[in-house]
């Protein structure tokens, strides 16, 4: 959790130099450096956003996010806005790395139990339920209804990065059981998209994107290596899902849930199978230096880059893909894919007129079910769960850092704002749902840091050394 060894090394060393700094930028680098999804870069272009929305430019703001993008084939043609090509695109690599995290916290880490994995579910369950609940009995019957589905999801990669400021003064469940109930939350919300706020459905699409999902499992099971196929089969995925009409955002969580979490081989296994490779690529190196012929002397080299390719491809076989995958799709997802959804999505023209909606069901339905009811359903199912024996909480997560696990589940940002475009289009409507999604998240947002803060141990890694 937090700042990778080599960056908490840095902030060590730091703290030498200038101890005041260095703890004044350990409570931000994990929102910006953390080695997994950080919300730093999101929060900063949501505020561009709303600047940009509400200035002079916000016409040429907003037009070029609604510019029309066209690729074609032949006589076949896809059109769609540059924002919605944002949202369907570069966003499902957002949910690769939800789907692709969360099997390995169930597979390998703390949710391995069965028990230790049905509290999120169970949290999840009623962190759909309870704030839909309570939307309903607030906008039922009322022009605001559509946007039930607003309050449905979690933004993961903002509860993550609050849940990462605080390094490793909170327990590793915690971590694992958040990103478990956010990931099960934004599935819940795809598939509510998926049923709820979306056309007729293509089943043409949906049968190729299974042939290419059978595909991807098929290759795994005979230990197929290189990565072109899977690359080619998570596209056909990707755009069956599409093209099927559901929103595309589940193709990644799909092509997540393949990921292999074990290593190819064992470390122990490499130490056995190498060793005799690293004498021989020593002796061919030494042997080339003290060459006096120069066709000896490449051949000899030849021999140590033989042995040298031989090496790198076992020591690459004991990392897990899913390890490999997420560290190279994570810093594309914090400073490209979240921040380009943000500026292209964020809409909320501050007006006398919107703010008069401030006491409208739209807004305090969105409000109170995401400030009131995540955490309420959050709590109430998982300790019912565990109260009967269905679930278990993972060690070291007390029930106070449930309920700020469960405040901080309001923060429903991405999917909430993605929603609120469905149930409305494009107006006041839209624009007060949004209000409704910010104010709910600022609101969710500090009330769980503020719980968090209380159950975190004092002290820090990275904490100044003292003077000798």
């Amino acid at each position: 959790m937090g700042l990778s060894p080599r960056l908490t090394g840095r902030a060590a060393a730091r703290a030498h130099h200038s101890p005041a700094a260095s703890a004044f930028l350990r409570k931000f680098e994990p929102l910006f450096a953390g080695r997994e999804v950080t919300g730093g870069p999101l929060l900063i272009a949501t505020i561009l956003a709303l600047a940009m929305t509400n200035s002079p430019w916000a016409h040429i703001f907003e037009r070029f996010w609604d510019t029309p993008v066209t690729i074609g084939f032949g006589a076949s043609e896809v059109s769609h806005r540059l924002a919605e090509w944002i949202d369907h695109a570069l966003l499902p690599l957002f949910f690769v790395i939800v789907g692709a995290d969360v099997k390995r916290e169930m597979a390998t880490g703390p949710l391995a139990h069965w028990r230790s994995a049905a509290f999120p579910l169970a949290g999840a369950l009623g962190g759909m339920l309870v704030p839909v609940g309570m939307y309903l009995a607030i906008a039922a019957g009322t022009p605001a209804q559509p946007g039930w589905g607003a309050v449905i999801t979690t933004d993961t990669a903002f509860g993550l990065a609050l849940i990462a400021v605080f390094a490793n003064r909170l327990p590793v469940g915690l971590r694992a059981t958040m990103l478990a109930f956010a990931a099960v939350d934004d599935v819940g919300g795809l598939l509510v998209i998926a049923f709820a706020y979306s056309g007729a459905l293509d089943l043409w699409g949906l049968v190729a994107a299974a042939i290419a999902l059978g595909g991807i499992v098929a290759l795994r099971r005979i230990g197929w290596v290189s990565s072109v196929p899977y690359v080619l089969l998570a596209l056909v995925v990707w755009g069956g899902v599409l093209e099927s009409g559901i929103h595309a955002t589940i193709a990644g969580v799909l092509i997540g849930l393949t990921v292999p979490v074990q290593p190819r081989l064992e470390q122990h296994d490499f130490a056995r199978r190498v060793q005799g490779r690293v004498d021989e690529f020593r002796h061919a190196h030494d042997a080339a230096e003290r060459a006096d012929d120069d066709e000896e002397e490449q051949q000899l080299r030849e021999r140590a880059e033989e042995r040298l390719g031989y090496l790198h491809e076992m020591a690459s076989a004991t990392r897990e893909a899913s390890s490999r995958l997420i560290e190279v799709l994570t810093p594309w997802v914090n400073y490209v894919v979240l921040p380009l959804f943000a500026l292209s999505n964020v809409r909320i023209h501050v007006s006398a007129d919107l703010l008069s909606m401030m006491g409208s069901p739209l807004v305090i339905g969105v409000v109170l079910g995401l400030v009131a009811g995540k955490p309420l359903g959050f709590l109430t199912f998982t300790w019912a769960a565990s109260a009967l024996g269905l679930a278990k909480r993972p060690d070291q997560v007390t029930w106070p850092m449930v309920v700020g696990v469960g405040a901080l589940a309001g923060i429903g940002f991405t999917i909430s704002l993605f929603i609120a475009g469905l149930a409305f289009g494009d107006g006041e409507m839209r624009e007060a749902a949004s209000l409704g999604v910010l104010l709910a998240s600022v609101l969710a947002a500090a009330i769980g840091y503020a719980i968090l803060r209380s159950c975190a141990e004092p002290g820090s890694a990275t904490r100044a050394p003292a003077a000798t």
